[in-house]
């Protein structure tokens, strides 16, 4: 059964040089946490803390908070890249990271070898792959770009042959995170849409955005993830109110209500899992 479980998962990046006060300030900023010690007496920043999370099918969470709250690290805990300093993470199911978009791809080798990596990384098979090499070369609108090295493509360019090989597979756990940018405007819309799509085939998603427009359509419930822990759990609405105040939810609710009322929403509204 497709599931994840955290039982106070935390994760903490050490600062081996505490005393350059440059050092501790940059790591703050990357990681969002709070400075600490570990048993070792280690200066670390706790970059998560005492995450609690139980998800399974069906279930649509975001993740909304500042830059540094500590959202893509927590997105990288759920995919396996980091593992629990303390605490435990327990995944089940194929994962798709929808992040680390550059993961599994060899700047040295073509566009089209690239898709049949990429498709391996993410737990399908050279066949697979290869009969869905046409579609993803549609979608990504690289032409001959496809028969060059990697090296060779612009980081818009990368990002849209790895966008074309993630939503083509069928996902259990879904991991996305919407700031992928560096693409145009047309071809994210685009991109968008079939991300829609690949939210609908997939099991469990959690998604990270700064859109409340997003947000809304995709997901069902939401987390507030401040200085690396959960601050608050609940329905969307709820949830971006206490980030961001009474407007915002009130936008949220409106745009529920309307997918509501038109019936189109890419997945049902119904009952929110505890």
């Amino acid at each position: 059964m497709v599931s994840i479980d955290t039982y106070n998962a935390c994760v903490d990046f050490p600062i081996f040089d505490a005393k350059s006060r440059s050092m501790k300030k940059a790591f703050l900023g990357a990681a969002g946490g709070a400075i600490g010690r570990n048993s070792d007496n280690v200066v670390v920043v706790e970059a998560l803390k005492d995450i609690n999370l139980h998800l399974r099918e069906g279930d649509r969470v975001g993740l909304v908070g500042h830059n540094g709250a500590g959202k893509s690290t927590l997105l990288r805990l759920l995919s396996g890249i980091y593992e629990p300093t303390r605490g435990s993470a327990h995944i089940r199911g194929r994962v798709a990271p929808v992040f680390d978009l550059g993961v599994g791809m060899d700047p040295e080798i073509s566009g089209y070898e690239n898709i049949i990596i990429r498709g391996l990384f993410l737990g399908q098979t050279r066949k697979q792959m290869k009969d869905k090499m046409e579609e993803i070369a549609d979608f990504s609108e690289l032409g001959e770009y496809l028969a060059m090295p990697l090296r060779t493509y612009s980081t818009g360019m990368r990002i849209r042959l790895a966008l074309g090989v993630v939503t083509s597979i069928e996902p259990e756990i879904l991991l996305l995170d919407e700031g992928i940018g560096a693409v145009d405007a047309a071809f994210m819309a685009k991109a968008r849409a079939r991300l829609e799509e690949l939210v609908a085939r997939s099991g469990i998603l959690v998604f990270a955005s700064h859109s409340n427009d997003f947000l809304a359509q995709l997901c069902d419930t939401a987390l507030w993830v401040d200085h690396g822990q959960i601050r608050q759990a609940g329905q969307v609405d709820d949830v971006v109110e206490a980030y961001e105040g009474k407007g915002a939810a009130d936008h949220v609710r409106n745009l529920i209500r309307r997918m509501q009322e038109e019936n189109t929403g890419i997945h049902g509204r119904g009952p929110v899992s505890g």
